[in-house]
């Protein structure tokens, strides 16, 4: 199988996971809240990310000084500003208004990738985009109505729309800085960072934290989906892994089949067949080989 084919594997594979991270986080938020939940999970994907690379990286945690503001640029941007700005926006928004902004971060990738690396996309690359940015609408509104009622202007939809603008810089960041740093390594400084830092506000506001089997759970999927999407990072053009991102509403529509207050509307469906059109354009072999670099 060659390079490209792993990568769009990979990022399908993270994609699943972040359709799946809502459903474990809703349940870990009984008796608990975002924050607590974000602290554990950091903890979590910390200890997860080690383990990973003491299994296929010899437990070797080294960086180059120049790779360190990029790690810790990831932290800040990646897991406290954007995730943070995410959930807040949450509650200040239309929720299709939020779930469509944060799927347009391939627009800024683009953008991003061919400003900030020069990076060239094929005739197949672009239309991939574009058909898989239609299909992320198409399943997110769910309907025509809804898609034709999207409103922007509100203070929550900024919100989403600066997580989204900072996501898109981290994943140039990493395609940029840290393609020859091992996935694990950039997972564990990542949330080791964010760790710290939402240990230290939860032990400042408040007398005890409050935990459950969920916040492990969340962890769990969000190492996985992490670590997977940095392996597709290394095999793939950023662009290209923006656009396949997409596919999570994909996962996300056929989760939901399994809970009884949730349905599936025709544009959804009809979305899917699009969404997978766009999966074959981006997976469409190079015929200049990607450079892919070995951990």
């Amino acid at each position: 199988m060659d390079v490209k084919k792993i990568g769009v594997l990979a990022i399908l594979g993270s994609s699943f996971m972040w359709a799946l991270e809502p459903v474990a986080a809703k349940m870990a938020y009984r008796g608990s809240d975002f924050l607590e939940t974000s602290a554990v999970r950091a903890v979590v994907i910390t200890i997860v990310a080690f383990l990973y690379v003491a299994l296929t990286n010899k437990a070797n945690l080294k960086v180059g000084g120049r790779q360190v503001g990029p790690l810790v640029y990831i932290a800040l941007a990646g897991t406290i500003a954007a995730d943070t700005l995410y959930f807040f926006a949450i509650a200040r928004s239309q929720v299709i208004n939020v779930v469509m902004l944060a799927h347009m971060q391939p627009i800024f990738i683009v953008l991003f990738g061919f400003f900030v690396m020069r990076e060239n996309l094929t005739r197949y690359d672009y239309a991939g985009i574009a058909v898989m940015i239609v299909s992320g609408l198409m399943v997110t509104a769910g309907t025509p109505e809804n898609l034709a009622s999207l409103r922007l202007g509100g203070m929550g939809d900024v919100y989403v729309l600066l997580a989204t603008v900072l996501w898109a810089t981290t994943a140039i960041a990493m395609r940029k800085y840290l393609r020859t740093v091992h996935s694990g390594v950039i997972t564990f400084y990542r949330f080791s960072i964010a760790s710290v830092l939402f240990t230290i506000y939860l032990l400042a506001d408040r007398p005890e934290i409050r935990l459950n089997i969920y916040h492990v759970a969340v962890g769990l999927i969000s190492a996985a989906g992490t670590i997977l999407y940095y392996e597709s990072l290394k095999r793939l053009k950023a662009a290209q892994v923006g656009a396949l991102e997409l596919s999570t509403p994909l996962f996300a529509m056929v989760l939901v089949l399994f809970v009884p207050t949730e349905t599936v509307m025709p544009m959804q469906v009809a979305g899917i067949a699009v969404l997978l059109f766009g999966v074959y354009l981006l997976s469409r072999k190079e015929k200049t080989a990607i450079t892919f670099i070995v951990d």
